[in-house]
């Protein structure tokens, strides 16, 4: 590696300061390795949703503001100018401009081979696609007619809508950029179908997988997968400073090791880590505490922004007749859900300190209503066994398990990632209840991928996860994950597919409940008044509290975070959310550093000067 520029030659011209007034933050140290575990190669993608940089981010009290950007002008909410930062550069050294927009839409977006299923829905409003005005080096211009209140959003999630390529770098893999030739000799040899899987390969940057790719983040792969360690080192060319004039991050490099999400906790509570929050359960407490002193870290608690740390999904989209004849029907849902014993789940689990209850909105947002917490989860079996027999399920065979209309036991197969132990427990106690109301449960664990493959696909009748992703919500956030509007909803995956491609794929919603939840999201996406915007958000959440279409089971559990001892600016209370929050992206561990001593891995700090004028 060549040695680098100056520093005020790597910065932009005006760089992002981050300040720690009115904050517990400190003004940090170069140096060390942060060490943490993944569960998989994977999960490189995490250091693209810990440091967090986006054109525009959420902060930490989920405020949307200017990043990469260093200011974006609104217009009635339809129109969005980006000022890029002069001199900003990718972490390879070439500049960061309007040209990577430009690329993005002409040649990514805008091709039909590239993008077969056109463009992503956040750009799209009403069918209308936006105006693209690359105004100059510096200065980018989205536009539609009507306001996009997601457009600003899409661009801070966790998993983020990326409007620019590093045009420099994928050009070599465009057909209209590189010689013919050329380009099938570079598909022959990476054993790729043609020039656009070519291309998609080598432009994948939330999956962080691509040593060669540049990328904007804090920190840079330099391990190609796969691999048992990656190691990410210091970008550069990161855009932000601290309020002293020093680049940021602090940390050196970041050290991944892959291990199986079941021994991560053992592997944390013996100090193997400095950060650690993935597979870590509340189960795990005991442990990790026990281990404190011993190892030189401490157990934090974070709050949870989940409706529900545990919850089951039927899928209405099952492909099995019977069943999907049966889950679609509101009391069905309701009896399963009447059936199980929160209270003894919560002793059992979690100590008695979860809130039992529905997958909704948490007391601390304003939206929250405590029916919405209670209906249809009081633990009735005599009800619960009067709704079934009502549906005709009213035939047993001699095992005391009822029969379904065909003659064939009711098993309901719950599946599971087998990411997470509680998971396990919990079901372990719900096939106890449920068995009393005639029902045989069986858990069928499996990998994340063929998971979420099967619910796509109609396979799976019931799966577990947890709740919803923001149950902290106002009347001004999108009420979306209530509606079928995402293939990612597990409990009705072929509707959302529906949804996400504008009808080309999956089923459109055949009940009238689901296709209310779809007209009351399109009218809080058509209103800016924000009393309207509580009146729709109310009215969905009262349906999704009388359809039971998931089924919670406890909430309030919180996140567990192992932090070691020498690692500053953790915060000691937070909200853990993926979405707003990018889980530590809105914390912004580029600001976390070492105190001494450092590791014995720890680079010399790179050189500090004043920023450009």
């Amino acid at each position: 590696m060549g040695k680098l520029p100056p520093i005020v030659d790597r910065l932009p011209v005006t760089p992002l300061t981050i300040s720690f007034e009115g904050t517990r933050k400190t003004v940090g140290r170069y140096g060390g390795t942060l060490r943490t575990l993944g569960g998989q190669s994977k999960d490189t993608r995490l250091l693209v949703v810990y440091g967090y940089a986006r054109l525009v981010g959420y902060s930490d009290t989920f405020e949307l503001k200017a990043d990469l950007a260093q200011r974006v002008d609104i217009v009635e909410g339809r129109t969005f100018t980006f000022h890029l930062r002069k001199g900003h550069r990718w972490s390879d050294g070439e500049p960061f401009t309007s040209e990577d927009f430009r690329y993005y839409w002409q040649d990514v977006a805008s091709n039909t081979e590239l993008s077969a299923f056109g463009i992503p829905r956040a750009l799209m409003v009403d069918g209308e696609r936006p105006t693209v005005d690359i105004i100059d080096d510096t200065t980018v211009r989205y536009s539609w007619s009507k306001p996009n209140p997601f457009f600003l959003p899409a661009l801070a999630a966790a998993q983020p809508l990326y409007i620019y390529r590093p045009a420099h770098y994928l050009k070599a893999f465009h057909t209209d950029y590189t010689d013919a030739a050329k380009l099938q000799d570079m598909v022959k040899a990476s054993g790729q179908r043609n020039w656009v899987a070519l291309h998609y390969n080598h432009d994948r940057a939330y999956r962080n997988d691509n040593v060669d790719a540049p990328t904007l983040q804090p920190w840079v792969l330099k391990t190609k997968p796969p691999a048992d360690r990656f190691e990410f080192v210091r970008n550069p060319y990161f855009h932000r400073i601290d309020q002293v004039g020093h680049q940021l991050p602090y940390i050196d490099r970041v050290a991944m090791t892959i291990a199986s999400s079941k021994l991560i906790p053992a592997k944390a509570g013996s100090g193997e880590v400095d950060l650690q929050s993935r597979n870590l359960n509340f189960s795990n407490y005991t442990f990790l505490k026990q281990g404190e002193k011993r190892n030189n870290f401490t157990v934090r608690g974070w709050t949870s922004s989940r409706g529900a740390k545990i919850a089951l999904y039927p899928n209405l989209n099952v492909k099995d007749d019977v069943w999907r004849a049966l889950v679609r029907k509101p009391n069905f849902r309701r009896a399963i859900s009447m059936s199980i014993n929160r209270h003894d789940i919560n002793l059992a689990v979690f100590y008695g300190l979860a809130i039992e209850g529905n997958n909704t909105v948490l007391p601390g947002s304003p939206l929250f209503k405590p029916h919405y917490r209670n209906q249809w989860t009081e633990y009735a079996p005599d009800k619960a066994n009067a709704l079934l027999d009502a549906l005709g399920l009213d035939q047993r065979n001699d095992n005391g398990i009822r029969l379904l209309p065909d003659g064939r036991e009711a098993v309901i197969i719950v599946e599971t990632a087998g990411e997470d132990t509680e998971q396990t427990d919990v079901l372990g106690l719900i096939r106890e209840d449920w068995q009393k109301i005639g029902l045989k449960l069986l858990i069928k664990p499996m990998q994340r991928e063929v998971f979420r493959r099967r619910i796509f696909s109609g396979t799976t009748l019931m799966s577990v996860w947890s709740g919803i992703e923001n149950a902290l919500p106002n009347a001004a956030l999108s009420p979306a994950e209530f509606a079928p509007t995402s293939q990612q909803q597990l409990q009705w995956p072929s509707w959302g597919l529906n949804f996400e491609t504008n009808m080309r794929m999956g089923e459109e919603p055949d009940i009238p409940a689901a296709k209310e939840l779809l007209v009351l999201n399109q009218a809080w996406n058509e209103t800016r008044d924000l009393k309207q915007q509580q009146k729709i958000w109310q009215r969905m959440l009262d349906i999704q509290t009388e359809q039971m279409f998931t089924i919670g089971l406890v909430a309030g559990v919180s996140q567990l975070v192992v932090v070691n001892n020498r690692l500053h600016n953790v915060p000691n209370k937070a909200v853990y959310s993926w979405k707003p929050g990018a889980l530590f992206g809105v914390h912004r561990p580029d600001t976390f550093w070492f105190s001494a001593p450092l590791s014995a891995t720890t680079q010399s700090p790179v050189d500090v000067g004043k920023t450009r004028p």
